[in-house]
């Protein structure tokens, strides 16, 4: 991976093909290391006695269940659903993985939950790996990409609590990597990211200020399609569900810290973990959201370069959810690729790396430190992110 030159004062780094290869590499390893451990350990998928172990992805199998029963409504119901959980995995276990997606992801789960339980989260897994691995290959433009998405410190996470943040990322990426040439291909896949909208927040923000309608428009009638098939399959007390289970869900995580604090990768998390009160907390997050919405709509009615564009959109929009947790942090592959696409065009600078370096550091740490570390590393991307922007990265 050649490194061009930007001027001789921006001091580019030299050529980083070899041991930039040799890194990633090493991770892929230790991660596939700690993965067989935690197997081997009764960490991850079974426990020592051979029991299914309980990750995130049970809650998932479990509301598949309860929709294949002819009870999708239930899914809402958390005793109900604690009960489906504990069932799907034949045993009890401590605390509950709620389920807080709308209607529409129940299809998802219903085809899942026609496998056993075992090769339901295996399939998932290795059925959306590949997804964000084609995303970030595609983005990147050779096949360093494949290294340098499976390197990524969030897979780990990700991949232990059978979460759905490779799909997030492979949609919010194929997107953003389409939108210009296939803008009809872009809206829908910004309509089935719908799946978890907290994460497209600022994507009606980005699009209306880059006049981008075409993909606005197949968005919304893509969300709109899905909502409608979901009310037709499973029925309007689903949806009264849904809409009553966010307060709930709002109030357990996000107020009561029913998950820790520290696991939200968010300006609220980071106040909450510090001891501020839930109010200073709401205004911190406020602050973020609305800087981070401001930012994203300058720069996409800007004349930034597209690829800057598509790091502001990606880095903003988890900036801008109070709703974060580390999984989610597999979207931050997405802008870290095109920040990565436009310095192989325009030359690396030394800090980049620097960075770059910081945010995998502070990914990895999170199971060690009881702090929001994933929003230190949004905040350097964002750095990152801006100095390029500044830097005079237009078409």
């Amino acid at each position: 991976m050649a490194v061009q030159h930007i001027s001789a004062a921006r001091q580019p780094a030299p050529p980083l093909e070899r041991p930039l290869d040799l890194v990633c590499f090493a991770l892929v390893v230790a991660y596939a290391v700690y993965v067989a451990a935690s197997y081997a350990a009764g960490l991850w998928l079974v426990n020592l006695d051979g029991s299914a172990n309980a990750t995130d992805f049970t809650n998932v199998w479990a509301a598949g269940r309860l929709v294949l029963e002819g009870h999708p409504a239930s899914v809402y119901d958390w005793p109900v659903h604690k009960a489906a959980e504990v069932m799907a995995i034949g045993h009890e276990f401590g605390g509950y993985f709620g389920w807080h997606y709308p209607p529409p992801f129940l299809v998802v789960a219903a085809v899942l939950a026609l496998m056993p339980y075992g090769v339901a989260a295996i399939g998932w897994t290795l059925g959306t790996l590949p997804l964000y691995l084609a995303a970030i290959r595609v983005i990147i433009g050779d096949r360093s990409g494949w290294m340098l998405a499976a390197s990524f410190p969030a897979i780990l996470c990700n991949l232990v609590d059978g979460q759905n943040g490779f799909l997030s990322a492979a949609l919010f990426g194929g997107a953003l990597v389409t939108l210009e040439r296939r803008p009809v291909a872009a809206g829908i896949m910004f309509g089935l990211l719908t799946y978890k909208p907290h994460l497209g927040l600022l994507v009606p923000v980005a699009l209306a200020a880059g006049g981008y309608w075409r993909v606005f428009l197949a968005a919304t009638v893509t969300a709109a399609l899905m909502a409608l098939s979901s009310w037709f399959a499973f029925g309007t007390d689903t949806w009264i569900g849904f809409i009553g289970n966010i307060g709930h869900t709002s109030d357990a995580f996000l107020v009561n810290g029913w998950a820790d604090f520290g696991k939200l990768q968010t300006a609220l998390g980071l106040v909450r973990t510090l001891g501020g009160p839930d109010s200073a907390a709401w205004v911190a997050q406020g602050a973020v959201t609305f800087a981070a919405a401001a930012a994203v709509a300058w720069v996409w009615r800007g004349k930034a370069d597209y690829n800057l564009k598509a790091a502001a959109l990606g880095i903003g929009a988890l900036l801008a959810t109070p709703y974060l947790y580390t999984y989610d942090l597999m979207v931050l592959a997405v802008p870290l690729a095109f920040l990565w696409r436009h310095a192989r065009a325009h030359g690396l600078m030394r800090h980049e790396l620097s960075g770059i370096g910081a945010i995998y550091a502070l990914i990895l740490a999170f199971p060690f430190v009881d702090i929001p570390v994933g929003f230190f590393a949004l905040l350097i991307a964002a750095a990152l992110s801006a100095h390029r922007i500044a830097a005079g990265g237009a078409r």
